[in-house]
């Protein structure tokens, strides 16, 4: 199949979508901004982004399993009010019934759609054949390898013959070398003349994987998820990874994932607030790491390469390098990273020395470590319970994420001996060799 990126007909279009939810403590969550989204006949598009990016949340919408708060999704022009009845989605978790054979979790969707028994049975068999499971009809998920489930959740969903493919990370449960061979497969099978979609939109936060297959990439930026670019693909398939042009592509979409992401977090002001400039999701052990091999690398590396180098994924890598450039450790440079000054004392310091870095960069830096040592200055006795700060976090996080600041600012603060966290008071208590003057 051609790409036909410009002159497709439309299939499907979000318009001026916003989405949010209402978390456990009535907080409005806000997930998606602004969204404005086609999808065209005779391409594949790869939405890509990392946590928070709400990917998942815009393919739901394109599947009609979700209503936007606002905007509106439209399905061949027509405002789509249920269930899309042109799309199928392929699960990262396969999805499988495990008590029916590959045969009948195929032939689930046909026969939820009423089809007779005897077609039923001819189309699931060609799918199964489509996808190389021949000889596999009667056997159970349980006896297939991940990569097999896979493919029976690829032929469920094709059986449907639909306009759109969905799929939501579909192969990253899978080992490096059964996901490879799955993508390849794909793209074969997208350019046979009877496939029987017409278009395939892929979630993914691997940015290779997004140029190796799509010929549009939406790249989305985060908290809330937003369109920040759109690259057109113009490569032809099969493409090579070591291709100038291929790694020329990857760096690109780095530097828009890490220049304007990281911008809102490496220079943050002293009003900043923890909801505005949260902390990372990122361990001190693994920022060390981070800084070590940047260090290692003449205190400038290319984050494609350390990726690759390291077998990471985007969302492995990102908060590294966003807690990093938050505590003014490096500086972000399209898709490169370079050791401050402050970075490199820290790099080559020794433990009490690299820890007193850390209090002074965390305090001045990252908003929530700010607001602990705050609190405990204006307690009295410097010590304060923990559920009061998660309460104030719960007013801006959901629940699991309040938490996760919550242990972050713990982690951070222990490390750079400003407070203690005891578990069995639940409370909070300065250091006692930390001065917790205001900074």
């Amino acid at each position: 199949m051609t790409n036909s990126v410009a002159g497709g007909e439309i299939l499907m279009e979000l318009c001026a979508i916003d989405m949010s939810f209402t978390g456990a403590s009535g907080e409005r969550l806000n997930v998606l901004d602004e969204v404005n989204l086609q999808l065209r006949e005779g391409e594949i598009v790869a939405l890509l982004g990392r946590s928070g990016s709400g990917k998942s949340t815009m393919l739901r919408l394109i599947a009609g399993l979700l209503a936007p708060t606002s905007g509106e999704v439209r399905y061949r022009g027509q405002p789509l009010r249920a269930t899309n009845p042109g799309a199928a989605l392929v699960f990262q978790s396969f999805a499988l019934m495990p008590w029916l054979s590959v045969q009948d979790n195929v032939e689930l969707g046909l026969a939820a759609r009423g089809i007779a028994p005897a077609e039923r049975r001819q189309r699931a068999l060609q799918a199964i054949d489509r996808i190389g499971l021949d000889g596999f009809e009667s056997a159970y998920p349980k006896e297939l390898s991940g990569g097999m489930r896979q493919r029976v959740g690829f032929a469920r969903a094709l059986v449907l013959e639909p306009d759109l493919l969905l799929m939501d990370e579909p192969f990253s449960a899978l080992d490096v070398l059964t996901a490879e061979n799955l993508r390849t497969e794909l793209v074969n099978l997208w350019a046979t003349e009877d496939f029987p979609t017409k278009c395939v939109c892929i979630v993914t936060h691997n940015i290779e994987e997004a140029v190796q297959l799509a010929d549009r990439v939406v790249v989305l930026g985060s908290n809330p998820g937003r369109i920040i670019a759109e690259v057109v693909v113009e490569q032809p398939r099969p493409r090579n990874r070591r291709a100038p042009a291929f790694v020329a592509m990857v760096d690109q979409i780095y530097g828009l994932l890490t220049g304007r992401d990281t911008e809102t977090v490496a220079a943050p002001q002293d009003t900043a607030t923890p909801f505005a400039v949260p902390l990372p999701d990122a361990s001190v052990g693994g920022i060390a790491g981070l800084l070590e091999l940047v260090q290692g690398n003449s205190g400038r590396a290319d984050l494609p390469v350390i990726a690759d180098e390291l077998n990471f994924e985007l969302d492995d890598l990102m908060p590294l390098v966003d807690a990093a450039a938050l505590l003014g450790f490096l500086l972000v440079d399209s898709g490169d990273v370079i050791l401050t000054n402050v970075g490199s004392n820290f790099t080559h310091a020794d433990i009490q020395a690299s820890k007193r870095i850390f209090a002074q960069q965390a305090r001045q830096r990252a908003p929530l470590v700010r607001t602990v040592c705050s609190a405990l200055i204006g307690s009295g006795n410097q010590s304060v319970r923990a559920d009061f700060i998660l309460d104030l976090l719960q007013r801006g996080f959901s629940d699991d994420d309040a938490r996760r600041q919550l242990e972050l600012a713990i982690e951070w603060g222990r490390y750079a001996e400003l407070y203690d966290y005891d578990t069995d008071s639940g409370r909070i208590t300065a250091d006692p060799a930390a001065d917790l003057q205001p900074a």
